[in-house]
């Protein structure tokens, strides 16, 4: 059987950070095929989104980034998505997402019910990179409702994901859910299979 991963970067290097690993010592390929082995899928398609940081934020951060962005985009089966690193207001972030579900060219049946979960999932916050978490939601949902893949596993630990989980399940996909235990929510966990990798088990099988 046949999966694909969707990664959330930004989730990932925070969560890294607060167990004490640098992020920069993680091997994506070495990490998918762990998970992949678990559950004796055979890898599809991995998708990582990430936001970028400006110059102004920094020239050592911004290239570093970009250098990581491009090594990222020469494993295979990897297709990266990024976003400019910044602050949306819900209005504009509302207005934003509704153009980007507009372009979907769904059918008349589904369009109602992605729009529905996606905007809700955004609710009333402001909040830095929530632009590519919405986008990595509507792909998890889209990837469901074209069954490209009947296992779809997202590697975050962001409860937010869960409306478009749930759509994604109620499609027909098997949905999975993993994480580092750091910043793992239970919700996540307590609703959807999962799959957890310990400090122990990510030093031993995923980093360089």
């Amino acid at each position: 059987m046949e999966a694909i991963i969707f990664i959330d970067g930004n989730n990932l290097y925070h969560n890294l950070i607060g167990m004490g690993i640098k992020p920069s010592h993680l091997d994506f390929q070495k990490l998918v095929s762990y998970i992949c082995e678990h559950y004796n899928f055979e890898l599809k398609k991995v998708v990582y989104y990430n936001s970028m940081p400006d110059l102004k934020d920094g020239k050592l951060l911004y290239y570093s980034h970009l250098k990581f962005i491009d090594e990222l985009r020469k494993l295979p089966k990897f297709e990266v998505k990024t976003r400019k690193l910044q602050v949306h207001s819900t209005k504009e972030l509302l207005k934003e997402k509704q153009k980007l579900i507009d372009s979907m060219d769904l059918c008349k049946v589904c369009e109602p019910v992605v729009e529905e979960t996606i905007l809700d999932a955004i609710g009333n916050v402001k909040k830095k990179e929530k632009g590519i978490d919405v986008q990595l939601a509507i792909d998890f949902v889209e990837n469901a409702i074209d069954k490209n893949s009947e296992n779809l596993i997202l590697f975050s630990g962001d409860a937010d994901f869960i409306p478009a989980m749930e759509l994604a399940k109620k499609k027909g996909a098997r949905v999975i859910s993993s994480s580092v235990p750091k910043g793992y929510s239970w919700e996540l966990r307590n609703k959807f299979e999962f799959f957890t990798i310990g400090k122990r088990k990510l030093i031993e099988n995923c980093l360089k």
